[in-house]
């Protein structure tokens, strides 16, 4: 149930040979992230349970789900944008039925990340899952 934006990173990942490179690639997919306004950046839009500082504020447009979102690391502003891919443009009502642990496991990130960036990526999930809910 990806999306189009979300395929084109696993299969960037399947061309990629080792981690080093697809590492590389996302932090590639950060700095190609548009900025998040710095006044969103507020304890309201706040991610907790991430060693880095993450912020992810929804937009819902007509009856589908996006945010803006940003970090103060590198690895994890690419993990957000990761998580951009395989969640902007998804109707809200879809958002929990996306298997987030099945897709991103198909990039090897489990593997690769340290516990910590893992929680972080596990506690993003959520956090978009629930404002999904809300809204």
């Amino acid at each position: 149930m990806a999306t189009p934006a979300f395929e084109e990173i696993a299969e960037t990942f399947d061309f990629l040979e080792d981690w080093e490179e697809r590492y590389r690639h996302v932090i590639e997919l950060g700095k190609a992230m548009p900025a998040m306004d710095p006044a969103l950046q507020a304890p309201a839009t706040k991610v907790e349970g991430c060693a880095s500082q993450v912020w992810i504020m929804p937009r819902i447009t007509d009856g589908r789900f996006d945010f803006d979102g940003d970090s103060d690391a590198l690895i994890v502003r690419g993990l957000v944008a990761i998580l951009h891919a395989l969640y902007s443009g998804v109707p809200v009502a879809d958002v929990a039925k996306i298997d987030a642990t099945s897709e991103l496991r198909r990039l090897g990130l489990e593997e690769h990340l340290s516990a910590q960036r893992s929680n972080g990526l596990r506690a993003m999930v959520e956090r978009i899952r629930v404002l999904a809910a809300a809204a």
